[in-house]
């Protein structure tokens, strides 16, 4: 190939990082100006060495594909040989390289002591016909600053001369990397500077120098060995200036500068889209009620609705005849015709004083629903909310619609807080009869959410009935004043949430004729619901304060339940139906419940990254938790194992083990610190020296075995099985949310970002990105990726591991489905 091609092709002029010819002339001249001699042994060295052998080599770092076909090229022109493939080679003896880079293949040349070139130096030896001198084409690393340093020189000229024979000499490595993939690319770059490598256990007969880890955890720190990070490789070659160099070790393979790689590329068209998905995924219905589509419009009357009389049913209630009151009026509801508020406020009245038979309960209750069906107030102009809310409050009180959901609900508690006296003890009639007034009131309140959920309902042209208009509506005025509309956390939700948390207690531990009234559960809709309202009316205009509300209330609903059993508590969470709810309820519930057992989780906002970095650990955490009283979880200790906690296995054993060497194996070091009457331990009464070594060592393997107990015990399962039912839901739940890849994620768009991921860095990704909910949607991304390459998953103590609670293997089987579906996203590229 012609020179001037070549020169074409490579672009002389270019700017790289190495020492070039001109540079070391420079520096020979600079010898000679101060009378130093000129060193040039090395080269005349050099120039028969390769006189004597056949040159091996390997390419870095080049992904022009005519550039490396025209440096293979030059190389067999010459005589030598090139080894293709992306991981480094121990049989090469050159490696040839644009610039610097932090790649297995230059990592390794350098601690294996090898020759480390620019192309130049394979394109000038094709001028010349043979092999030059590598010296002056041997790169060299530029910092920030202006001076130049040589490490690779450094480390070759120690091999050449016979000093060391590879960088990492005399090293005896534990390797604890997790990933199979960068655990062998950090075992090649090792052995390439003779160290020994040890997979993880490592053998007995292994005196360990140093413990490799990624990531550092408290196995890789409890060897007798110093535990270092990955980087240490790094900083050991390059010294302080790794510092400046911002090395981060990657894989070599065909694209092995994607991280390293500062080509600009345009990435605001898949901000773009992204963002388009976020909002979509934000303004999506959590709740959705189809059923209201059935329920009839009241600007379109019947005709038979102009002819009912209601005079008479107002001298039947003044004679008492209250059955008979009730069902002239269920004979004449239709839509667009409401009966007299004042006379349901009568037949509920009767109703609650415990003397009407369960059939007109019933019968009332169907008129109820009936004139929710025929005439929905969120249909209708605001008379027909004004009718509703007259009804439904305390036929004596008159306070409103949230003190008649107070009573009742306080009824079903057989609470005696009510707004005044009811027939007690409570009536099973009347406890059915104000569960299903609840419920009532509750399917209002879905159809006013209903109303209001884009996409599910349009609402009727030409009926005067306005969007704005749903500021008035029932639910609005039950839970929130005029002055409370801007936070979530209003005093009717308060006195809401406490009652929940009083149902849901009554639930679990009564079992009884409250717990086939559903309450916790219809409470736990009510919630749902109103949350999901009071979001939907905020959101669009500040996204802000919709956070800071679900926040305060979570916190809330967190203090008010910490002298409630974790069990009780996390089975209430899982029950929640609105995924948003959820979500924050089960982070705020399981911090609290990590905090109360002594360890402390970050604040910061939550990220599937946190979820697996943080709270899996603090999962392991809870198994060693002692049980406490006022957890009220159970008996004093539990163990998933199929053996007893650690005191009563060896309390049992003890009795039925021989005496002698196997005593010792199951006590462990503290039988032989045991003293007799005369303060003598074991050790003193044997004067072999075998003997005593032997009792020893059995010791030893004792002490090993308990330690191996006790790291897989499990002291508190009703806690654990708590906090990995709320984990787990936790996870589903930011799935469900953040429309997590490979999850709800269309397709089109998760390719067009793993794409991306693969190919470049996070920070490169997102570098300008100004809506962070996109970065956090990139960061969980990277996270899902990083699960479907094994890592992460080493954050999950032994103990969990080993447990077969129900709610923990639903917790693996999550993480598994999370690791699946980033493998399947990268094979889907």
């Amino acid at each position: 190939m012609p020179v001037r091609e070549v020169e074409h092709i490579f672009g002389r002029s270019s700017q790289i990082l190495v020492q070039s010819t001109a540079h070391a002339v420079g520096r020979r001249c600079q010898r000679q100006c101060f009378g130093a001699p000129v060193r040039n042994w090395e080269d005349k060295e050099s120039s028969s060495v390769m006189a004597s052998f056949t040159p091996v080599f390997q390419i870095s770092g080049i992904k022009i594909q005519e550039k490396k076909r025209v440096l293979v090229h030059g190389i067999q022109q010459l005589g030598g040989k090139y080894i293709g493939g992306s991981v480094y080679q121990h049989g090469s003896t050159h490696l040839i390289i644009p610039q610097v880079l932090s790649s297995e293949k230059f990592l390794a040349a350098c601690a294996a002591g090898k020759w480390v070139v620019t192309p130049d130096y394979v394109l000038d030896s094709v001028k010349n016909g043979s092999w030059l001198a590598e010296g002056p084409y041997e790169v060299a690393i530029s910092t920030c600053s202006t001076s130049a340093f040589y490490p690779v020189r450094q480390w070759r000229e120690k091999v050449a001369r016979g000093k060391l024979t590879g960088a990492f000499q005399g090293w005896r490595v534990l390797l604890m990397v997790q990933e199979p993939t960068r655990r062998a690319m950090f075992k090649r770059l090792l052995k390439a500077g003779r160290a020994k490598v040890y997979p993880y256990p490592p053998p007995s007969h292994a005196s360990i120098t140093h413990v490799m880890a990624k990531p550092i955890t408290e196995d890789s720190i409890s060897h007798n060995a110093p535990c270092y990070p990955v980087s240490h490789i790094v900083q050991h070659l390059f010294g302080s200036k790794c510092v400046d160099m911002k090395f981060n070790i990657t894989d070599d393979h065909p694209a092995e500068t994607k991280k390293a790689n500062f080509v600009d590329v345009d990435f605001s068209k898949l901000e773009t889209e992204l963002r388009d998905y976020v909002i979509k995924q934000e303004g999506r219905p959590r709740l959705c009620f189809l059923e209201f589509l059935g329920y009839h419009d009241p600007y379109r009357p019947q005709s038979q609705a102009t002819e009912t009389d209601f005079s008479n049913v107002g001298s039947m209630i003044e004679c008492g005849l209250f059955i008979e009151a009730l069902d002239s009026i269920r004979s004449a509801v239709f839509p667009g015709l409401l009966p007299p508020a004042p006379y349901l406020v009568s037949l509920l009245e009767y109703a609650q004083q415990g003397n009407a038979t369960s059939v007109f309960l019933t019968n009332f209750q169907q008129v109820m629903y009936n004139l929710l069906v025929t005439n929905p107030p969120w249909l209708a102009p605001s008379t027909v909310k004004k009718y509703f809310a007259q009804v439904l409050q305390c036929p004596r009180c008159k306070t409103g619609l949230w003190p008649f959901l107070e009573t009742a609900i306080s009824y079903c508690l057989s609470s005696e807080f009510t707004c005044h006296p009811l027939p007690g003890p409570a009536l099973p009639t009347l406890l059915h009869f104000h569960s299903d007034l609840l419920g009532f009131v509750l399917k209002l309140f879905q159809g006013e959410l209903f109303s209001i959920t884009p996409g599910d309902f349009v609402l009727p042209e030409g009926t005067g009935v306005s969007q704005a208009s749903t500021s008035g509506s029932l639910l609005y005025g039950t839970f929130w004043t005029v002055w409370e509309r801007s936070t979530l956390l209003s005093r009717a939700v308060k006195q809401l949430t406490h009652l929940l948390v009083q149902a849901a207690i009554e639930d679990y531990t009564e079992r009884g004729e409250n717990q086939k009234l559903h309450l916790a559960d219809t409470l736990l809709d009510l919630l749902s619901v109103l949350v999901e309202f009071w979001c939907q009316q905020h959101f669009k205009l500040n996204q802000n304060l919709v956070e800071k509300g679900l926040k305060d209330f979570a916190e809330h609903f967190a203090v008010i339940s910490q002298d409630v059993s974790p069990v009780v508590v996390a089975e209430l969470v899982v029950r929640i139906r609105s995924t948003r709810l959820k979500l924050v309820m089960a982070d705020a519930t399981f911090r609290s419940l990590c905090c109360r057992n002594g360890f402390t989780v970050g604040d910061e906002r939550l990220s599937l990254k946190k979820m697996v970095l943080s709270y899996l650990p603090a999962l392991g955490s809870l198994a060693h938790s002692p049980t406490g009283a006022r957890l009220r979880t159970g008996p004093t200790s539990h163990s998933c194992s199929s053996r007893s906690p650690l005191v009563n296995e060896t309390s049992l054993e003890t009795e039925n083990i021989p005496r002698g060497l196997n005593r010792v194996n199951a006590a462990g070091s503290a039988l032989l610190q045991q003293t007799d009457g005369d303060g003598r331990t074991p050790l003193d009464l044997v004067s072999a020296t075998s003997e005593r070594e032997e009792l020893l060592h059995s010791a030893q393997v004792g002490d090993s075995d308990l330690r191996n107990r006790a790291v897989t015990q499990v002291l508190n399962l009703p806690l654990l099985e708590a906090g990995s039912s709320l984990l787990a839901h936790l996870i589903f739940s930011y799935q469900q949310e953040r429309g997590l890849f490979g999850c709800v994620q269309p397709r089109d768009k998760s390719h067009s970002l793993v794409r991306a991921l693969e190919a470049y860095s996070l920070q490169k990704v997102t570098l300008g990105w100004t809506d962070q909910r996109v970065v956090k949607l990139v960061e969980d991304a990277e996270t899902l990726l990083e699960l479907s390459r094994g890592r992460y998953l080493g954050q999950v103590s032994q103990a969990v591991k080993e447990c077969k609670g129900e709610n923990i293997q639903f917790l693996m089987e999550i993480l598994e489905d999370l690791k699946s579906r980033g493998e399947a996203l990268v094979a889907d590229l």
